[in-house]
């Protein structure tokens, strides 16, 4: 009787043997955290017109940018019009944050939001929403600057 429950629970193994795939599931690659091996603390923010810090990359600086859509800084032209990532691989201490807005200029009014440099990046805009109603920030980031934690509120984290 041994004999036939030790062939019994062989055979169920060898059974389950057959339904379990035999080829591992590739997982999908994290472009962004790539990105940040790459470049670590550098002090810089960074932002790609795809998600998952992928396709063309806009613009890095170590500074503050009045206005993405003008002729001058890192980011100029139609930029504004593109971001789906962005990175801020800033260094940790005085002016860490990086907040965006909405508009040109800084303007709070019209809506912000920050990223912090523990969050190091947010991979796709598409589900982070201004202040203020301000709207999506997929594809619409006016201008930004260096800001510390307390000029941001609860509420205006990027993830």
């Amino acid at each position: 009787m041994r004999t036939l429950g030790r062939a019994l629970a062989a055979l169920g193994l060898a059974a389950l043997g057959v339904a379990v795939p035999t080829s591992a599931q590739a997982e999908p690659v994290d472009y962004c955290a790539a990105e940040w091996n790459s470049h670590g603390r550098d002090g810089m923010v960074r932002a790609w017109n795809n998600v998952n810090c992928t396709g063309t990359l806009l613009g890095a600086t170590p500074g503050d940018d009045y206005a993405w859509g003008d002729s001058s800084g890192a980011f100029s032209g139609t930029e504004y019009s593109q971001p789906q990532s962005v990175m801020n691989s800033g260094y940790v201490g005085n002016l860490d944050v990086v907040a965006f807005y909405r508009t040109s200029g800084y303007r709070h009014e019209y809506g912000y939001v920050c990223l912090s440099p523990y969050e190091l990046y947010a991979d796709n805009l598409y589900d982070n929403y201004y202040t203020n109603n301000g709207g999506r920030v997929f594809n619409n980031i006016g201008s930004h600057r260096w800001v510390n934690a307390s000029g941001c509120a609860a509420g205006s984290w990027l993830t």
